[in-house]
């Protein structure tokens, strides 16, 4: 018992912070999740947590991180070359199927730290422009005369879609927002 409660707290140490905090702040949201919660599902040391994350905001950046790097964000799905670009638009609001329904992970981020200049806030900021200037690219590859409007509109559409599929637990309300994003579309890229 002794031995194996030793080794779960060495190795792997911050993957172990990391996966208990996602699962904390699915839960129970990011400042709801205390750093002594996270220890305790980890398990770690309040001293290990605090050796790779010294303060709580590293942590939050760092699961962010992770969730890009995971592969299940809307960059993976703006960024995929097997499918074509209008294709690869209208896949942003193909919401994922979870439960409970979590909306978009990074907008929530930046509602529990509002102040623009903390380095949650400003993390999330970087990831929506990076997911506005991969929207305009695409809609510039389409010929859209106007894409940056067009690229703000269909953001605007997605982070909506997200936020409100979590208020109204609906995994399906990206349609709404689908058959809009259709609509803009069709109206602004040339007929061939």
């Amino acid at each position: 018992m002794v031995e194996e409660k030793a080794r779960r707290a060495g190795r792997g140490g911050r993957e172990r912070v990391l996966a208990a905090a996602a699962d904390l702040f699915a839960r129970h949201g990011i400042t709801g999740t205390t750093m002594e919660q996270v220890a305790a599902a980890a398990p770690v040391s309040k001293r290990t947590l605090y050796l790779h994350f010294p303060v709580k905001d590293e942590l939050v950046v760092a699961y962010l991180r992770d969730l890009v790097r995971s592969g299940d964000t809307l960059h993976d799905v703006l960024t995929r070359a097997d499918l074509p670009p209008r294709q690869r638009l209208l896949a942003m609001f193909d919401l994922p199927k979870s439960e409970p329904v979590r909306g978009c992970l990074f907008v929530d981020a930046a509602a529990e730290y509002p102040d623009p200049s903390s380095a949650v806030h400003a993390y999330v900021r970087e990831q929506k422009l990076l997911m506005l200037r991969l929207v305009t690219d695409l809609v510039a590859e389409l010929g859209a005369a106007d894409p940056a409007a067009l690229a703000e509109q269909l953001v605007t559409l997605a982070d909506g879609a997200a936020s409100r599929a979590m208020v109204l637990g609906d995994p399906g309300y990206g349609r709404h927002a689908r058959a809009a994003a259709e609509v803009l579309l069709e109206r602004a890229l040339p007929t061939i």
